[in-house]
């Protein structure tokens, strides 16, 4: 199924050249999809192109999406900010209330793409009752096996992984019989799956309704815990990962790991390198079962022109109809936005025979949007070494997560 898309993006982008030559109109589009990705968006936006000779679309791979909210943040003040831009779904609003993205409820509402997409997807693109952002990719975490790995320790039936205890169990299982041979149980949780783990303990890092902060709650302290054991006290999840996030899957995809908790984007290279070896799972249900939506929109910045407004919408509607967004959805593993996505052929070819992505869809069931006030984008950049701190056993969980409470409560505070 990927190569014929692979084949279809290298025909669609043979008209880019000319194109470009003779459009009118030129759209600035950062982006932060490369490899399997960036090769069917660039197929994506080449088809647009060739439908819309009068409209270039830009698009340049910034990094991930950290990297974009740096770089967003530093072009703004040099105004060399892009057109439009692809961002995460809990760190729009900090742009969004700073007046640095354009308020495309007009724009939605006066296009038919409104009623066909889901309501978790339009619902994500929702910052204080206007639409900032156009869903393009969501996606969920998983919790991916390598069926080899678990059969080599003893486990051809797998054993269930519906909780906490069932987990590290089986990580246990896969250290004792094969950690002389370099092989880990489980990676380090990124912080994708860290927040679904959380949620799965039956709390979340910041209210989605109310705004309340949680990171210091019962429930999100135990999460914290159990995931940070993973490291330094059963010693089942190396170290490279916490360090370094990306190192933990390439990890699994290398056929190191025996099980990873993912985000759906990650299926299809995940079944290119593992095979029929690959199981997708849901993600545990500890104490509830509840799973964050991820992925990221597209908005457009407010300094560009009325032109290039209108173009940029026109570029994000089709990347969000149902024929664009079912070759993204077959040929990445993100989840479907359009209603319709699932009648076109090249969806239906994809889903027949994947029960993995069969799974993640399945899971949207109990999927839930995360907050977007402003204060969500230094919550999640502090994340990451309060976790590092706990997970390489450097500061006490309940004392780092209290201290880090505090610390977002006061920058709540202050950004507002």
């Amino acid at each position: 199924m990927f190569d014929t898309l692979k084949t279809a993006a290298a025909t669609s982008l043979l008209a880019l050249a000319s194109n470009a030559a003779f459009a009118e109109t030129t759209v600035e589009f950062w982006h932060s999809f490369s490899g399997t990705s960036g090769e069917v968006l660039d197929g994506i936006v080449a088809d647009f192109e060739a439908a819309n000779p009068d409209i270039d679309i830009d698009a340049q791979h910034i990094g991930n999406y950290n990297d974009i909210v740096t770089k967003l943040q530093a072009a703004i003040p040099a105004r060399r900010a892009p057109d439009a831009v692809i961002m995460e779904v809990t760190r729009y609003g900090l742009f969004a209330d700073r007046g640095v993205l354009t308020d495309l409820t007009g724009y939605l509402e006066a296009d038919p793409l409104k009623d066909e997409l889901f309501d978790f997807a339009r619902e994500v693109g929702v910052f204080e009752g206007k639409n900032f952002i156009v869903p393009f990719n969501s996606s969920t975490p998983v919790l991916y096996v390598n069926t080899a790995i678990f059969a080599d320790a003893g486990m051809e039936d797998i054993p269930a992984l519906t909780n906490f205890d069932e987990i590290l169990t089986a990580a246990q299982k896969v250290q004792a019989e094969l950690g002389d041979e370099g092989i880990s149980g489980i990676a380090a949780p990124g912080q994708f799956a860290r927040w679904g783990l959380i949620m799965a303990n039956d709390s979340d890092l910041i209210d989605s309704v109310s705004g309340e902060i949680l990171i210091d709650a019962p429930n999100t302290v135990e999460a914290y815990k159990w995931m940070a054991s993973l490291v330094h006290e059963h010693g089942v999840a190396s170290v490279d990962g916490v360090t370094k996030e990306n190192n933990g899957r390439d990890a699994f995809l290398a056929g190191k790991v025996g099980m990873m908790m993912n985000s759906t984007g990650n299926y299809r290279r995940s079944k290119t390198a593992l095979g029929d070896d690959l199981l997708v799972l849901p993600m545990p249900c500890n104490k509830t079962c509840a799973a964050p939506i991820g992925g990221a929109g597209i908005g457009i910045l407010s300094t560009s022109s009325d032109e290039v407004k209108d173009a940029a919408y026109k570029f994000i509607s089709y990347a969000a109809g149902a024929d664009s967004n079912a070759k993204w959805f077959a040929g990445t593993g993100y989840m479907p936005i359009n209603k319709m996505t699932k009648d076109q052929p090249v969806a239906a070819a994809a889903l027949e025979g994947e029960p993995g992505i069969t799974v993640a869809i399945e899971q949207l069931s109990v999927a839930r949007g995360r907050p977007r006030p402003p204060v969500v984008t230094w919550m999640r950049a502090s994340e990451y070494d309060m976790w590092q701190a706990m997970a390489l056993g450097q500061r006490d969980v309940t004392e780092t997560l209290r201290d880090f409470a505090s610390q977002t409560r006061a920058e709540e505070a202050r950004t507002n």
